[in-house]
């Protein structure tokens, strides 16, 4: 008899329909799988074994042949253990033969038959229900990720034994519902109240995070670029419940949801090491994963120790950086992962980290210093639109008792400036001023003739390239969104062009 029970396999970020077909002939006893399996899938041969007899069903003594259809999409990891497991199960007679009709089928089993944790659960319940599947069968704890996806039941499964105690009828298993009425996380653990002086730095932190723009550091060591970065997502906007679901998935996939909580609430912060490959900064492997490009979508990236990033690492960024995309090419094919991040860079000035310092003197040489910065590639700068120099804090600053603002104020004027971005660009698939292609700077970047003199002079005398050119209309642009201003002003020119300092400040 043959048996057929549908799955899932993960493309990428998408999910593809696996048919498990599961037949049983009259040879010696074996099981072959075969459709593109890896060595995880060729493994289930004895979970599946195991935990058939474990449950408490009869083994079977014949031939097994598996087939993942298509043949032409790579199986891999144990999600397909529970529907081999079920088709066999229906293939030896001992479940009935229609019981999984309309349902898709996930699951890693124990070698008693009790269900594990599968990654991807998000991307597999979402095509579930864009193919039409009634329901989905998931390991118990997936089953709040799953239930994310509306219009579609998801049954909760324990064990081998409890599924087919429900396909026999015996007992009753709901669909595990859950709120999607998610509220964002607003808790941080850094406030900007709590940081001392700075005011100029934190006035460029809110203009680059009411347009999402790119923003470098440059400072002396104990400066506060890193609390300052740190503090940086608790003014961003709140994600909306789409944005929210559109990390999960990336999270998913890359097994990187927090143990217990199904959903990513906050913007990604992401801090890779300078040591970390270009394969896990943009992603890669024998079948691409989601790099931290990726797993920074909808957030942040922050490099600290800039140049310390190996140069072929910090070169792999500038294409995401343009596209907010990233595509893996291997033998078999491309996949492309979303990178819609902003960047957050800090440095040091100098590599004793003290040159222009007024109070330590540096111990550099100017040839050094110059070897140092030049680690950071021009197209490479050309691309932050904000580089600005954090300056050392005075104790009068340090000691002072009053409070700063607290990051709700600063978030709630971002979030007035980024609902002005959203109405402006509805018929677009714009969502920030830094996503503002040549087109649209001139449609919604008009300057007067004033403004017209200051870019001109400023062209000519910081020698700004075409692309400097447009990210400083792109930041002018914002900086009138946060004066809620419909015009560009002089004023704003002039702001925008201050963050656009040259490096070489010591």
């Amino acid at each position: 008899m043959l048996a057929q029970i549908s799955s899932c396999a993960v493309v990428g970020l998408d999910g593809v329909v696996v048919e498990v077909e599961v037949d049983i002939g009259s040879s010696l006893p074996r099981i072959i799988i075969v459709g593109l399996p890896d060595a995880a899938v060729q493994e289930s041969r004895e979970r599946v074994r195991s935990a058939i007899r474990n449950s408490g069903f009869q083994s079977v003594r014949h031939k097994i042949t598996v087939n993942l259809a298509p043949a032409s999409v790579r199986k891999e990891g144990p999600v397909y253990d529970l529907p081999i497991a079920l088709g066999v199960l229906i293939a030896s007679r001992q479940l009935p033969p229609d019981c999984l009709d309309g349902a898709m089928v996930l699951g890693e089993l124990s070698l008693d038959g009790s269900l594990r944790h599968v990654t991807g659960v998000l991307a597999m319940a979402s095509l579930a229900r864009e193919e039409g599947f009634k329901r989905v069968y998931v390991p118990a704890m997936d089953a709040p990720e799953a239930a994310l996806i509306p219009d579609i039941e998801v049954i909760p499964v324990e064990s081998l034994a409890q599924q087919c105690e429900m396909l026999f009828g015996r007992i009753n298993i709901p669909p595990f519902e859950i709120n999607r009425d998610i509220k964002p996380e607003t808790h941080f653990p850094t406030d900007f109240k709590d940081i001392k002086g700075q005011e100029h730095v934190k006035r460029a932190l809110e203009v680059a995070a009411a347009g999402f723009h790119n923003l470098l550091m440059v400072g002396s060591p104990g400066a506060g670029k890193t609390l300052l970065a740190r503090a940086m997502p608790s003014i961003l906007p709140s994600m909306v419940f789409d944005e929210i679901l559109e990390v999960t998935r990336i999270y998913s996939i890359a097994d990187q949801l927090p143990p217990r909580e199904p959903l990513i609430r906050q913007r990604p912060f992401r801090a890779p090491h300078h040591t970390i490959s270009h394969a896990g900064l943009v992603g890669g492997g024998n079948w691409p994963r989601p790099g931290e490009v990726s797993l920074a979508h909808r957030g942040v990236l922050f490099l600290d120790e800039f140049p310390e990033f190996s140069s072929r690492v910090l070169e792999v960024m500038r294409q995401p950086m343009e596209d907010k995309t990233v595509t893996i090419s291997r033998a078999a094919g491309s996949l492309t992962f979303p990178a819609n991040f902003q960047l957050i860079a800090a440095m040091n000035p100098c590599p004793c980290g003290y040159a222009g310092d007024p109070v330590k003197h540096c111990s550099c040489a100017s040839s050094t210093i110059t070897r140092y910065q030049k680690r950071i590639s021009g197209p490479l700068l050309d691309r932050i639109d904000i580089q600005i120099r954090v300056p050392r804090v005075e104790y009068e600053q340090l000691s002072e008792k009053r409070s700063g603002e607290t990051s709700e104020t600063i978030r709630t004027r971002i979030e007035a400036a980024r609902q002005i971005q959203s109405e402006r660009f509805i018929d677009t698939d714009v969502r920030a001023n830094a996503d503002m292609g040549p087109a649209d700077v001139s449609k919604y970047c008009p300057l007067t003739s004033d403004g017209e003199k200051i870019m001109r002079a400023a062209m000519s005398q910081m020698g700004l390239t075409a692309r400097a050119y447009h990210r400083v209309l792109k930041l002018s642009r914002t900086i009138a969104d946060l004066a809620r201003e419909e015009n560009i002003a002089p004023t704003h020119l002039a702001e925008a062009l201050q963050y656009r300092t040259k490096m070489d400040v010591m």
